[in-house]
C-alpha cells in the first residue's frame, strides 16, 4: 500500500469515528439536529474514501472520478447545514444548492482535461473551497465571538486556503497522470495527509461546540421553572449569588426584591389550580418585562419571586417594583386567565457590606412580610442594619 493510500485508510476510520460520535450525540440528546447533518457528511465520507481505493482498478476511470467529486462534496453541503441547524439559522438554502448544481455541472465538464492542468485542478478545487466560505458566512451570521466559535471559523479558513493551493501543488508535484495513478503520486500523500489534519480538527471542534452548548442547554433547562419561563431556585441562587460577587469586587451597589402574589390560595380554592398556573405565568412575565435587563429574575417556589438587581440603587429598585405591581394590577382578565384582579406585595433590602446572599434574602422577606401585615398591595423596604448607610424607612413605602 502507497503512502497516500495508508494516509487514506486512517482518513476512512476518523470518518468513521466522527459519524459515529455525531450519531451517538444525535440520539441521546433529541434537541442536536445540527449533529443529525454532520453524521451523514462524515458518513458520506467512508464513502469517499471507499470510492478513492477502488478508483485505481477502473478501466473507464470517470464515473468513479465524478461519484468521488459529488460524494465529498455533498458531504460538506451537509456538514454546513449541520453547523447553520445547530447554530439556529436558516441554512444558505439558494447558496448551497447553486454551488453544489454548478459545481456538479463543471466537474462534468472537466472530466476529460489533461490533469496536470492547471485550470482543470481550480475547477475541481473550487466547489470546495467555496463551501468553506458559505461555511464561514453561517458561522459569522450567528455573531458569536466564542473561543471555539472563532478557532472553527478559523479553521474553515484554514481548509478554505487549503483547497485553493492544492491546483498549485497538484502541477508541481505532478498528481499521478491519470485517475487509477493518482494514490501512488507524492501529491496525494501530502494531499491525504493535510486533509487528515483538518478532518481531525474541524470533527474535534464542532464535536467540541455541540457538546458545550449542549451541556448549557441542559444546564438552562435544569435550571428554568417550566411554568414562569424564569430561574428556579436554584437557577436563581447559583446566578444572582454570581451576580452578587461581580458587584462586590466592582464596589458597586446591589439590592435584593422578593415578591408574591396576594391571596395565592384564595386564588387556588374558587378557581383551581389551573387558574393558579396562569397567574404564577403573567406575574412572571409581568416581573421580566417590569426590570433592567442585567437583573437576575427568579421564582423561589410556589407564588414567590425574587429578583436580584446588581448595580442599581434602592431608587431604581422601586421603581421596577412599583411598575410590576401596578402592570399587574392593570392586566386584563384575559392576560390573566381570570375574572378577579391579582395584586402582589414587595419587599426591598439594599445589600450591605459583608452581607451574604442568603441574609440579603432573608431581609428582603422580612419587607415583604411587613407589606403583608400592612394591607398588602404595597412595597416595602427593609430597615438598614449597617452603621453609616442610609436609607428609607418602611414608613416611607408606597401603596396602591
Amino acid at each position: 500500500m502507497s503512502a497516500a493510500g495508508f494516509v487514506l485508510a486512517i482518513n476512512l476510520f476518523i470518518a468513521g469515528l466522527f459519524a459515529t460520535a455525531f450519531g451517538i450525540v444525535a440520539a441521546y440528546y433529541r434537541g442536536a439536529i445540527g449533529a443529525r447533518w454532520l453524521a451523514l457528511g462524515y458518513g458520506l465520507g467512508i464513502a469517499n474514501g471507499a470510492l478513492e481505493f477502488i478508483l485505481p482498478y477502473q478501466t473507464d476511470a470517470r464515473p468513479v472520478s465524478f461519484a468521488i467529486f459529488a460524494v465529498f462534496l455533498s458531504a460538506l453541503t451537509l456538514c454546513n447545514i449541520g453547523i447553520a441547524r445547530h447554530y439556529g439559522v436558516r441554512p444558505p438554502w439558494l447558496a448551497l444548492g447553486g454551488l453544489y448544481v454548478g459545481a456538479l455541472v463543471v466537474n462534468l465538464l472537466i472530466l476529460d482535461m489533461p490533469r496536470d492542468s492547471l485550470l482543470r485542478g481550480m475547477l475541481y478545487q473550487a466547489p470546495y473551497a467555496l463551501m468553506h466560505l458559505v461555511g464561514i458566512r453561517i458561522i459569522l451570521s450567528r455573531q458569536s465571538n466564542r473561543a471555539l466559535d472563532m478557532a472553527l471559523l478559523a479553521l474553515f479558513g484554514l481548509s478554505a486556503a487549503n483547497f485553493v493551493t492544492k491546483p498549485f501543488l497538484a502541477v508541481m508535484l505532478g498528481s499521478g497522470g491519470s485517475p487509477q495513478g493518482y494514490l501512488g503520486s507524492s501529491y496525494a500523500a501530502i494531499s491525504q495527509s493535510t486533509g487528515a489534519v483538518l478532518l481531525i480538527s474541524n470533527g474535534l471542534l464542532m464535536l467540541l461546540i455541540i457538546v458545550r452548548d449542549m451541556i448549557a442547554d441542559m444546564t438552562a433547562r435544569s435550571e428554568t421553572d417550566p411554568l414562569s419561563g424564569l430561574l428556579n431556585r436554584r437557577g436563581f441562587e447559583d446566578q444572582a449569588d454570581k451576580a452578587r460577587l461581580l458587584a462586590v469586587r466592582a464596589g458597586a451597589p446591589a439590592v435584593m426584591v422578593v415578591a408574591d402574589l396576594d391571596h395565592f390560595k384564595r386564588i387556588n380554592d374558587s378557581y383551581g389550580h389551573a387558574a393558579g398556573d396562569q397567574a404564577i405565568a403573567a406575574f412572571g412575565r409581568v416581573l421580566k418585562e417590569s426590570f433592567d435587563f442585567r437583573a437576575v429574575v427568579g421564582r423561589l417556589g410556589g407564588e414567590e419571586f425574587a429578583v436580584l438587581l446588581p448595580g442599581a440603587d434602592l431608587g431604581v429598585a422601586r421603581g421596577a417594583a412599583e411598575t410590576a405591581r401596578r402592570l399587574l394590577r392593570e392586566l386584563s382578565s384575559q392576560e390573566r386567565g381570570l375574572e378577579q384582579q391579582i395584586t402582589s406585595s414587595f419587599g426591598i433590602a439594599a445589600m450591605e457590606p459583608g452581607e451574604s446572599l442568603a441574609d440579603l434574602l432573608r431581609r428582603a422577606d422580612t419587607a415583604l412580610y411587613e407589606a403583608k401585615s400592612r394591607g398588602r398591595d404595597r412595597v416595602c423596604v427593609a430597615p438598614v442594619t449597617a452603621v453609616g448607610i442610609s436609607r428609607d424607612g418602611p414608613e416611607q413605602q408606597a401603596r396602591a
